[in-house]
């Protein structure tokens, strides 16, 4: 029995070295395939990435947020890392059935740490086998997250470290009995039940089940690393090695998710500046997006090898929820597999083309190498174009994912080489490009309208360049944006929010009219030379104007000018107006009196919530409100569900499953508000269609409002008169001076994001 066990394990390993060393240099061989990265986006403060990498993996940071999954998965990943010893005294024991390590073997904390360690990482695994079967694919379908994973990988990974750590507590009890430990122990805790039941075993009897546990250790452990050896797209297994290098590359050495702030559209590692591109030698060989999988950056190949297939992103997603053919987890997963299937055809001494075969179902196949990166079935397409054009870009993915995926920027790159050189895009974003492109807004009104709301207010809106020469004679500008100049309904946003300046006393100023669309929808949708045009139109605009503190109401405005204007040189410090509005609640400039009855529901909008992390404002004023009772949706704050606007998404329509809207307005029903609020004016035009249709259809009450926390803050601030009319309640400050500091508070999120 000795011997064979011998025998077996030895060759096992060999097997299992050379084979996880040979699959090691093919991954880093496929990585080297990718494009480089500008200079210091992932290898900055390498000190702050170590700690980040330290803080997520050892509290386990992104996991703990599924509390019981989170913790079984910390004791099982600590356990992987932490037990290796034992097989080293595995291996011993085939040759000495009592040996133990030296010094270690012995020493008491270090036993009992193994007795624990294996024990939890039983317990942790158990719990996550229960948790995958309870959540088959086959029970909930689409509901259930591990749709699309690769089941078997899952199954031989989790029960192949069941085994393992049955085996190292079967093995503390055997070498309980061989050491004939009479009585409790506190080195044998956890296993001294097994010491006691193989205490009556003869020595030879308890020395081959030693030999033959420990051949089943090593034989299962060696297995695993011959299995995960011969396939390197197994993210299930790899992952384990991969998420260490994927955080510590990701994009914010401290720890952000890659969220906010798109990456710039570089070509060779450089961002590609349109002004001079093909200004220099080269240019025509400037790459434009991503068409082909090796265009994607190192980092890029990296993410798609390290997808664990949990399904979390998936289970998130607005447009999965909503019955769109887009899940973030099988979109990556597609992206791994083809990735390594063309791998070969790209290293050096490439294999040849294969022979043209066909599919199970008599379709001509095409090669692996042959296949376009976006297109149908019929085309042979990695990605399905209603894939890539479902995304709202809402974060819930990056913000979900474990291991620091970084799904927002591969969809976009994507989108960029489709609209700058296939021009292939749904055929309605066209008209909203047109329309920036004439008129600098997408609905292609004249730049005059953009000032007409300011003739419905009874008092004064200052203009730059009209009413004040520029912005040093103001405390903020307020960047009205497209919609809240020219739609109808984010119009009443617009006046509510300088309705409450004014009360306040606050000095500011608005622009004259020449300023043009931030460029979030055309960025998103992946016209990034439009963006460019109109951000340097901007950002020139801005500066000329001495611009130092923006206010916007629109959170796609917002964190386009505080995170991406300054890839366009132009570094503001910008709020969003919720957190202005806090700030001049807390300091009683403006005074929430008059009761708004009812039940209301807030809505998070993603690019102020999830992208930007301003949850706490808009809570805190609709907490002021007298008379307001606040009842959370059940997908809320990090978890909110998107209103489908986001991503260009406001400007195409929905023409597969149920519309996004329609789902967020379900949820806000369920609790039977009578208001519903947000802080976006996207969100607002989405949901007050959404609530209007059920009107109509009548699923919602006639009352039912759909308003913007500015608008419930006026309402409040406003008092009754005598005749009945409304009128701004006084200020206990009237003489006071406007904050002439950006708004503070005991809450992280109310700080400014721009820099």
């Amino acid at each position: 029995m000795q011997l064979a066990a011998i025998v077996i394990s030895l060759t096992l390993t060999a097997v299992a070295i050379a084979l996880f060393s040979r699959a090691i240099a093919q991954i880093v061989r496929q990585l080297r395939l990718g494009q480089p990265v500008p200079q210091g986006l992932r290898t900055d403060n390498p000190v702050a990435r170590t700690l980040t990498l330290a803080k997520e993996f050892l509290g386990h940071t992104r996991m703990n947020r599924w509390a019981v999954v989170g913790v079984a998965h910390w004791f099982v990943a600590i356990g992987f890392l932490t037990l290796i010893l034992t097989i080293v005294q595995a291996y011993g024991q085939l040759f000495q059935a009592d040996w133990t390590l030296p010094v270690l073997g012995t020493f008491v904390p270090y036993e009992m740490y193994i007795e624990f360690m294996a024990l939890m990482t039983v317990l942790g695994i158990g719990t996550l086998i229960v948790i995958r079967l309870l959540s088959l694919p086959s029970r909930p379908g689409r509901k259930s997250r591990f749709t699309g994973s690769t089941s078997w990988q899952a199954y031989f990974v989790e029960y192949v470290i069941l085994t393992i750590g049955a085996a190292i507590l079967l093995l503390r009890g055997l070498e309980g009995a061989l050491h004939h430990v009479d009585g409790y122990r506190a080195a044998y805790f956890v296993s001294y039940p097994l010491v006691a039941a193989f205490d009556g075993l003869s020595t030879g009897a308890l020395q081959n089940i030693v030999y033959l546990v420990a051949l089943i250790k090593i034989g299962v452990s060696m297995t695993w690393a011959i299995t995960i050896g011969l396939n390197t797209a197994m993210g299930v297994a790899w992952h384990r090695f991969l998420a260490f290098p994927n955080i510590w590359f990701k994009r914010d050495a401290e720890g952000a998710p890659a969220l906010g702030a798109l990456l710039p559209m570089t070509s060779a590692g450089k961002p590609i500046d349109f002004e001079t591109v093909f200004d220099d030698e080269g240019g025509e060989d400037t790459q434009f997006g991503v068409s082909q999988v090796e265009h994607f950056s190192w980092k890029g190949l990296l993410d798609f090898s390290t997808c664990t297939e949990c399904g979390r992103c998936q289970s998130q997603c607005p447009a999965w929820n909503t019955g769109k053919p887009l899940s973030p987890k099988l979109l990556i997963m597609s992206l791994r597999d083809h990735a390594h299937a063309k791998a070969p055809y790209l290293l050096p001494g490439a294999a040849p083309d294969p022979v043209a075969t066909t599919t199970d179902d008599g379709v001509p196949a095409v090669a692996e190498n042959e296949r376009p990166l976006i297109g149908t079935a019929e085309q042979h397409g990695v990605i399905d174009p209603d894939v890539l054009w479902s995304c709202t870009t809402c974060g819930a993915c990056v913000e979900q994912c474990p291991v620091d995926i970084e799904h927002i920027d591969h969809i976009v790159d994507m989108r960029r080489y489709q609209v700058m050189i296939e021009s292939a895009f749904p055929s309605e974003a066209g008209t909203m490009l047109k329309n920036l492109e004439r008129k600098g807004n997408p609905w292609g009104m004249a730049k005059k309208k953009r000032l007409e709301w300011t003739k419905e207010v009874d008092f004064e809106v200052p203009v730059v360049g009209k009413d004040v020469e520029d912005l040093t004679e103001v405390e903020y500008l307020y960047w009205v944006g497209c919609a809240g100049a020219l739609e109808d309904r984010a119009k009443k946003t617009t006046k509510a929010f300088a309705e409450l300046l004014h009360i306040a006393g606050v000095k500011f100023a608005i622009m004259g009219g020449d300023e043009a669309c931030t460029g979030d929808s055309p960025r998103r949708l992946g016209n990034e030379f439009l963006f460019q045009q109109l951000g340097e139109q901007n950002v020139e605009s801005l500066k000329a104007a001495k611009a130092r503190k923006i206010v916007a109401t629109c959170p796609h405005c917002f964190n386009t000018i505080a995170n991406e204007y300054p890839q366009l040189g132009g570094e503001f410090e910008v709020i969003h107006h919720t957190q202005l509005l806090q700030h001049l609640v807390d300091e009683n400039k403006l005074v929430p009196v008059t009761p708004v009855d009812g039940l209301i529901t807030y809505h998070d909008p993603c690019y102020l919530g999830r992208h930007n992390k301003v949850y706490t404002p808009p809570r805190e004023i609709i907490g002021r409100v007298p008379g307001l009772r606040n009842e959370e949706m059940h997908r809320h704050k990090e978890r909110g569900f998107c209103c489908g606007a986001g991503g260009a998404r406001m400007w195409m329509e929905e023409r597969i499953g149920k519309r996004v809207n329609d789902e967020r307005v379900d949820e806000a029903l369920a609790l039977d508000p009578d208001i519903i609020s947000t802080a976006c004016p996207f969100c607002l035009v989405m949901l007050s269609d959404s609530v209007n249709g059920k009107k109509n259809d009548q699923q919602a009450k006639e009352e039912l409002r759909v308003v913007d926390v500015a608008q419930l803050l006026l309402d409040s601030v406003r008092t009754p008169s005598a005749d009945g009319a409304a009128e701004p309640s006084p200020s206990p400050s009237p003489s006071s001076s406007p904050p002439s500091s950006p708004p503070s508070s005991p809450s992280p999120e109310s700080q400014p994001t721009g820099s």
